[in-house]
């Protein structure tokens, strides 16, 4: 796949190829998230910004290709409340799109902030699913240390990316966004399955205990079950904790292209994985789920 890139030849970005390989993998459609990490390394708002709405843009003619296979998810630039609003509106509008990513970066405001109030409301008032896409925090600086530690140091930063995604989680349920803006569907992206059901247990714990004065009208982990997702690729542990996170809660994903993802193998993990379960629920984890979300057509 990356040697064909590098000879020039676009399995990405070319919707035939690209759907030659999901066939190659068993993959009747593709939800596509995009590119706020490399518009974040560019350590420039007004640049970033012009690089999502161009490449919002391009998604958005990407998928209109083929509708049946593909779902894109358009960015959020992070930067600037203004600017953020105004392509929630544009995307939304333009059409193409079935989904919105927020931004996470760590020089941003905490998502508990009611600076973040205005967006979730043009969120909700778009009927776009919202996306975290997992993501760790803050790089740490090994530079001064011996190239053992920095493996050490790194292993823990990239380990600890799904667990980063508890904090998304327990910030717009807390914040009481998912109690305002009951319409907004929100997916956790690749970050795994098996935490959340201690988050959300843990969560309900704390506000019987000592937080009930928060804006809520129910139990956290209700807003869960009413407006969240979550996708995973591999997750034995989740797998066994379907009952707790509920089975219309959770969907597959392969990771394409990422060369941690399971592509082209993606049937071989499935089976592992879920072959035991009853053909009903595989269903809803590998198909239904996500083809309710995003409007994809069930066959």
């Amino acid at each position: 796949l990356y040697d064909d890139g590098r000879r020039g030849i676009r399995r990405l970005t070319d919707p035939d190829l690209r759907i030659i390989d999901q066939d190659r993998d068993g993959v009747q459609a593709e939800v596509l998230y995009g590119i706020l990490g490399a518009s974040m390394r560019l350590n420039d708002p007004e640049a970033a910004a012009e690089m999502i709405r161009i490449y919002n843009e391009w998604l958005a003619d990407f998928c209109d290709t083929h509708p049946e296979r593909f779902a894109g998810i358009a960015c959020i630039p992070g930067h600037n409340m203004n600017v953020a609003l105004a392509e929630i509106e544009r995307v939304a509008k333009r059409g193409g799109v079935r989904g919105l990513e927020a931004p996470l970066q760590a020089d941003m405001k905490p998502l508990w902030d009611p600076y973040w109030d205005p967006l979730w409301a043009a969120v909700s008032e778009s009927r776009l699913p919202l996306h975290f896409h997992t993501v760790g925090g803050g790089r740490p600086d090994t530079s001064a240390y011996s190239p053992p530690v920095q493996r050490t140091a790194w292993a823990v930063y990239i380990t600890g990316f799904q667990i980063q995604m508890a904090h998304v989680l327990m910030s717009i349920i807390y914040a009481g966004v998912l109690e305002r803006c009951p319409q907004i569907q929100v997916v956790i992206g690749e970050s795994g399955i098996g935490w959340i059901p201690y988050l959300i247990d843990h969560m309900d714990l704390e506000w019987e205990d000592q937080f009930k004065d928060l804006t809520l009208t129910m139990k956290p982990s209700e807003y869960w079950y009413r407006q969240c997702k979550a996708t995973y690729q591999s997750d034995r542990i989740g797998i066994k904790l379907l009952d707790d996170l509920g089975v219309e809660n959770v969907m597959w994903g392969s990771d394409f292209p990422h060369p941690d993802g399971v592509w082209p193998d993606s049937q071989e993990f499935i089976n592992k994985e879920l072959g035991h379960l009853p053909a009903d629920i595989r269903y809803k984890i590998v198909c239904e789920n996500a083809a309710k979300l995003y409007g994809f057509p069930l066959e």
